[in-house]
């Protein structure tokens, strides 16, 4: 039987800080080949990803599973008190960078694939999508990998996302939709002057203050059947001022929002620009605003896929998965227009932090939940 643990360990030996490869992929592409996957680097915009299939493109059904082998820098490297790419156990843990998020779910999923195919082959395909690009811009890897299976004719009947989904107890959450998130920038524009003759200035400051009170406090929903309250959260503003005796000509601002299945994008948008507008005119001053969508809400309704996954994680944990759209997004919001997708995966305490580590026993747990899902898929 393939060792979860041993792989996961390889995986994070290599430094595949975004958007370095830093030997990942190389390393899982000579794993699954050797296993009699069929592999192709999908690489675009000098990020590295790989496709792999077990089974023939044409069957009916196959399994898919998404993940990432890239990890978020170290930090503080004189704060961590293992080496980051050590992969070193210590009382049952794994030390290391991506130990949580998520190389050792790339790896379980990986070594139940394997282990799956080779003791009973199915009858349908097994198809993993590996980027190096989801903790960056994530513009050249999900989407790259997910354009490249429409040019080749490729096709993930269903997919599990392998992204940490617990929060303290192996098999308590699963997601199976995700908020949306945008963030806006604000820049207002006034008139410079002296701060002992402000009616010669037009200070772009009491601008700002209203415009980001405005926004913060307002309530954007109560909440829909599958998810929270949207929320909206002020992240900066700055003037770059150090002279008490100024008045700045500029001022800049920004806000964050995470939004539910009741918004869009571009409805926040409107509204957004429609504040900002209000605010120019009340304070005669210029706001201009430039915003980036990085994905909208959305929800796999509970279904045969949930059910599938809540069932084997249960079967294997004694606990029924949360069905939960909470927390940042992934990669997930790309795969929900190819096919249904759910994510399943460790519990994700220490995922970015110094120190980033993992059970050694939830890795292994995480490749058993896994063949069963496999298992009860095909069966």
């Amino acid at each position: 039987m393939t060792d979860p643990v041993e792989l996961t360990a390889e995986l994070i030996r290599c430094p595949s800080v975004t958007p370095e490869e830093g030997g990942a992929l190389v390393l899982l592409e000579q794993f699954l080949s050797n296993a009699g996957f069929d592999c192709t680097r999908v690489d675009r915009g000098g990020i590295s990803n790989l496709f792999a299939r077990w089974g023939d493109k044409g069957h009916a059904r196959s399994f898919g599973f998404n993940g990432h082998t890239d990890v978020v820098p170290v930090g503080d490297a004189v704060a961590w008190t293992m080496p980051p790419f050590g992969a070193e156990i210590r009382d049952g843990v794994m030390y290391g960078r991506g130990t949580t998020d998520m190389k050792s779910a790339v790896a379980a999923f990986a070594a139940a694939a394997v282990d799956f195919v080779r003791d009973t082959p199915p009858d349908g395909a097994v198809i993993l999508t590996i980027t190096g690009d989801e903790e960056g811009d994530a513009l050249d890897g999900t989407t790259a990998l997910l354009d490249h299976m429409d040019r080749t004719n490729e096709r993930m009947s269903v997919c599990l996302v392998g992204e940490p989904t617990c929060p303290n107890i192996m098999g308590e959450m699963m997601k199976i939709g995700r908020r949306g998130s945008m963030t806006a920038w604000f820049t207002v524009t006034g008139v410079q002057g002296h701060s002992a003759y402000p009616h010669r200035a037009k200070n772009p400051l009491p601008a700002m203050a209203r415009l980001m009170h405005q926004l913060a406090s307002h309530k954007l929903d109560q909440g829909s059947d599958h998810f929270d309250a949207s929320t909206l959260a002020v992240v900066n503003i700055d003037t770059g001022n150090t002279a008490t005796n100024v008045i700045p000509a500029q001022c800049s601002g920004a806000v964050n929002i995470r939004f539910n299945d009741l918004h869009s994008g571009a409805g926040l948008s409107d509204w957004l620009r429609a504040e900002a507008l209000a605010v120019a005119e009340a304070y005669d001053v210029e706001v201009d605003i430039r915003i980036k969508i990085s994905g909208e809400s959305f929800l796999t309704p509970p279904g045969p896929l949930s059910d599938l996954v809540a069932q084997a994680v249960e079967a294997e944990t004694g606990v029924r998965p949360e069905m939960s759209t909470t927390g940042g997004t992934s990669d997930a919001r790309f795969i929900k227009d190819h096919c249904p997708v759910v994510e399943f995966g460790l519990v994700g305490r220490t995922m970015h932090q110094v120190d980033e580590c993992v059970e050694v026993a939830q890795i292994e747990q995480l490749k058993v939940i896994y063949t069963r899902i496999l298992r009860d898929y095909f069966a």
